[in-house]
């Protein structure tokens, strides 16, 4: 057997097509990577999911706001133009630090309601994956919005409604 003639050619070959594979594939994300580009502003950045979720949040701290104010904008805005993140209709954690250098971390996750107790997902003494997992007993309580304030209350500058 001839390496040079058969095996070396098949490698390239083979060398080649992934080369253009993995090219194809970068070339392709760059309008992805480009979209998710930081929004800076000289007093900070913000980075997001989102290039318009991005620059709201900047627009934010132009307008005096801080980084928790410019946060829950990028939040609620996600909501809209990232629904899959998760956002308003969920829960989630946020970490602040302060100037002093102090954290504070905020765990908003959702819960369960109210009424919840041990055998709500039993039938007739059984556990019902159906009833756990596909009926109106499944849903938990979203605590995005109700953190977000906590967090906007302890160190946001700019009114809750703006």
């Amino acid at each position: 057997m001839n390496y040079t003639s058969t095996v070396l050619p098949t490698f390239i070959r083979q060398a080649a097509s992934v080369f253009a594979t993995v090219l194809a594939a970068c070339l392709f994300a760059l309008p992805a990577l480009s979209a998710n580009t930081p929004a800076r502003y000289p007093a900070g950045m913000v980075v997001s999911a989102n290039a318009s979720s991005s620059a709201i949040g900047v627009e934010v701290m132009q307008r005096g706001g801080n980084a928790i104010d410019a946060s829950i904008a990028v939040a609620f805005s996600l909501a809209v133009t990232h629904p899959t993140a998760g956002n308003i209709g969920g829960g989630g954690f946020l970490i602040r630090q302060d100037a002093g250098g102090g954290a504070t971390a905020y765990d908003f996750r959702e819960t369960a309601p109210a009424a919840s107790h041990p055998e709500m997902f039993l039938v007739d003494g059984e556990y019902s994956r159906e009833l756990h997992h596909l009926s109106h007993l499944a849903v938990g309580v979203p605590g995005t919005v109700a953190g977000l304030y906590m967090a906007w209350q302890d160190g946001g500058s700019l009114p809750w409604k703006e």
